[in-house]
């Protein structure tokens, strides 16, 4: 064999694999495509389940933003899944291995790139499963610098939910929460749920959760939260909070994180409310000295926290996902996601044939 040969683990030679196809808002397909080739520098990955967040539906209902996707498109950004073939110059000792993987396709060139923020590279966007095709196929080539290499004995069901764990990571990091200081989470779903818990992880001597579900008061209490809040029930005394991370993506949630804080406090907003709707009072940040951050994406340095963490045993996922189904159920797996059924968490898609 020689170098420029990919080199595959055994039984996973040249085949057909089913692959998800969106020709564009509405319009989905399964259609079989012959196994990619890994070229230099990428890795091909047998997928082990794919997750489905809010930015899929907007994919499926054709109202993400423009430029940030490109149809014909196959969707699929949180995903986990096992090495089973690499090209020239990666290591041979990635195959086999358990794996998860950054999304976005930085240039590694410009100035923010070395800089560590490769969700702001200068080159433009692209990420997978948006612009460059995803996880919800039997298979994902991607560059192997990219990936994650998990423990041998991970979860690859609840692998799948790192990608929304290391956007939280980065919002942790911003956040730099400190041990005794007062923590609230605005926002009960997915990601409200892990930044729950990377919060409860810095010893607060207060965790307040905000969110429009009662039914997530149990759990979140299990991942650590000392306090709960059903948001149209908040009371105005209620503030003070040294840090608060919005996770509900509505204009609404962030005013209300920035309410909770006290003068000089430090909110991290990691959310996209829909075009057009009225943002946080600039008068009153400026006044109150409130620091604003936000989350879009996550770095290499995020992703590295949150599977470290993950590995360590001390990130709980698997209670977060409710529904797994074939990747024939695609349109079934849309509606689930978007019914509002509080029994509906994450929603994970598996290829026929993932163990």
């Amino acid at each position: 064999m020689s170098a420029a040969e990919p080199r595959a683990a055994a039984g996973h030679m040249s085949r057909a694999e089913d692959v998800l196809v969106l020709d564009g808002p509405g319009s989905h397909r399964l259609e079989s495509r012959a196994v990619a080739t890994p070229g230099p520098g990428d890795a091909r990955v047998r997928v082990h389940a794919s997750g489905i967040c809010g930015s899929d539906r907007e994919l499926y209902q054709g109202n993400r933003p423009e430029g940030y996707v490109r149809y014909p498109v196959t969707p699929g950004h949180e995903w986990s899944g096992t090495v089973e073939a690499v090209g020239a110059g990666v290591p041979e000792a990635l195959v086999g291995r358990k794996v998860v993987g950054e999304g976005f396709r930085n240039c590694q060139v410009c100035d923010r790139c070395h800089a560590g923020d490769t969700t702001l590279c200068t080159a433009g966007y692209e990420e997978t499963g948006f612009t460059q095709p995803g996880a919800m196929a039997d298979t994902l080539t991607l560059p192997a610098r990219l990936l994650h290499p998990l423990s041998d004995d991970a979860d690859l069901g609840a692998a799948a939910l790192l990608e929304p764990a290391a956007c939280v990571a980065a919002a942790a990091l911003k956040a730099r929460a400190r041990p005794g200081e007062r923590v609230a989470v605005v926002g009960t779903g997915t990601l409200g749920m892990i930044a729950v818990q990377f919060l409860a992880a810095a010893s607060p001597a207060r965790l307040l959760v905000v969110g429009t579900r009662p039914d997530r008061e149990q759990l979140s209490r299990s991942f650590g939260a000392t306090a709960f809040r059903v948001r149209d029930q908040l009371s105005d005394q209620l503030s003070g909070y040294d840090v608060v991370i919005e996770t509900a993506g509505s204009a609404s949630a962030a005013r209300t994180s920035a309410s909770l804080l006290r003068r000089g406090g430090r909110l991290v907003l990691t959310g996209i409310p829909a075009a057009g709707a009225e943002g946080l009072d600039p008068t009153d940040l400026v006044v109150r000295q409130i620091e604003v951050q936000t989350v879009f994406g996550a770095p290499p340095a995020a992703w590295s926290h949150a599977v470290q963490v993950f590995d360590a045993g001390l990130l709980t996922l698997r209670p977060l996902i409710t529904h797994e189904l074939p990747l024939t159920d695609f349109a079934s797996a849309i509606e689930l996601v978007g019914s509002g059924d509080p029994a509906v968490g994450k929603v994970l898609l598996r290829p026929q044939g993932a163990g």
